[in-house]
């Protein structure tokens, strides 16, 4: 028989919090204002669910969506999402029909990009507003500097297009060292130099973005017409450093600033004594200092748990209490070291991000332990773990309970 208190039979799931999506929306298009806020929900909105996210966000105060792929701003438009939809890259030729029927703003950086997009908008009888993308260093897509003018006339002089912007994207903004800020200043004046010769040429874009979430944060001359944030919306700073840089930005002093969307929990499945010395998991890798409760929870590396959580010192919370991983994480469980602790019993919550009474764990907790960033913390939460979409907002919470009534 379910368990009621879990979403599925398994007792593992993470909380996405709409009203925490929208606050940290608010407060990024009140940073960037007068610049419009672009909310970056691709890859499933970095796991917390594209829909209910871009609609949350949408609320907090963006105007645009942005995605990496074609399939995922078909998504929005099957869910009745109207916002403008930027591709954050060039799309196939092949997908270019696709992107004019969905009414998706393509990115462009090649004439191959270009003419399939514009055979594609002739045959639909239809005008497409163009994103024009030039590489200003990151050197992964984009198109040379020295070839943007004559790009831009060719999309002028294509049926069925409209030069609608020009953007690039920040390679080092979330890096606070000397070179990596020259290097963004840099990336900032090969955008501005690449603008003034389009308006030289009679093409001054319409619009200007390049800022990511550190770039928006850290570099107000970044934010320009528009921000493209996507770790930030989820509540999580690009880089520790960059935390203070936002607490004194007199944009958003007086607010509370970034709230954490996800939460992910489970619960405690078996609790066993074990002697001083046993190597609990695979590999028995560590001996257990003295006897000691092991406490095993169902979630593993599928989960989005890696492997090595263990050996780089990682923890979860039982009790308000972080406890440290016992042996390697396996596929679907983790053992979790008590010692002598007696209190825990099956069933006990397990929350691995986020707060639990005194105690929390953040994204960049284990981003460090692990030598990664947050955003490959939160992508690599598996799809088999179930969200639950919550509403933290007292004022929602408040309107709710007066409906009851």
């Amino acid at each position: 028989m379910a368990d009621h208190r879990y979403p599925g039979l398994r007792p593992t799931w993470a909380e996405i919090d709409l009203a925490a999506v929208r606050h940290n929306a608010r407060l990024l298009r009140r940073l960037a204002a007068p610049a419009a806020l672009c909310a970056v929900v691709k890859a499933d909105a970095y796991g917390h669910g594209a829909v209910a996210v871009a609609r949350a966000a949408l609320e907090g105060g963006a105007s645009w969506l942005g995605v990496a792929l074609v399939e995922e701003g078909v998504e929005l438009r099957h869910a009745g999402i109207e916002a403008p939809v930027l591709i954050l890259s060039e799309p196939t030729p092949a997908a270019m029909a696709e992107v004019v029927a969905r009414r998706l703003t393509p990115t462009l950086y090649s004439p191959e990009g270009l003419a399939a997009l514009s055979g594609a908008a002739a045959a639909a009888g239809t005008i497409v507003d163009v994103h024009l993308k030039v590489d200003t260093g990151m050197h992964r897509v984009g198109a040379d500097p020295a070839d943007v003018v004559a790009l831009v006339d060719a999309v002028s002089d294509a049926p069925g297009l409209t030069f609608a912007a020009l953007w690039s994207h920040l390679a080092v903004a979330d890096e606070v060292g000397d070179e990596d800020r020259r290097f963004t200043t840099h990336q900032l004046a090969l955008l501005a130099e690449t603008r003034a010769a389009l308006a030289a040429a009679g093409a001054d874009p319409p619009m200007v973005h390049t800022a990511n979430s550190a770039g928006a944060i850290a570099f107000p001359a970044a934010r320009l017409d528009m921000v493209r944030c996507g770790i930030s919306l989820y509540g999580v700073i690009p880089m520790p450093p960059l935390d203070q840089i936002l607490v004194d930005d007199p944009a958003v002093q007086g607010t509370e600033l970034l709230r954490p969307v996800l939460t992910l929990r489970s619960a405690v499945s078996f609790v066993r004594a074990l002697d001083a010395g046993e190597r609990p998991s695979y590999g028995r890798r560590r001996p257990l200092e003295t006897r000691s409760f092991v406490a095993t929870v169902p979630i593993g590396y599928a989960d989005g748990i890696p492997r090595r959580y263990a050996a780089a010192g990682g923890t979860v919370l039982i009790g308000g209490r972080r406890r440290p991983l016992a042996g390697t994480v396996t596929m679907d469980q983790i053992v979790v070291d008590l010692g002598p602790d007696t209190g825990v019993s099956v069933g006990d919550e397990v929350v691995l991000i986020g707060r639990q009474g005194p105690g929390s764990l953040t994204v960049w907790d284990w981003a460090t332990a692990l030598g990664t960033i947050g955003n490959e913390v939160l992508t690599e939460i598996g799809s088999r773990v179930p969200r639950v979409l919550v509403d933290n907002d007292p004022a929602s919470r408040a309107s709710a309970e007066e409906e009851e009534s």
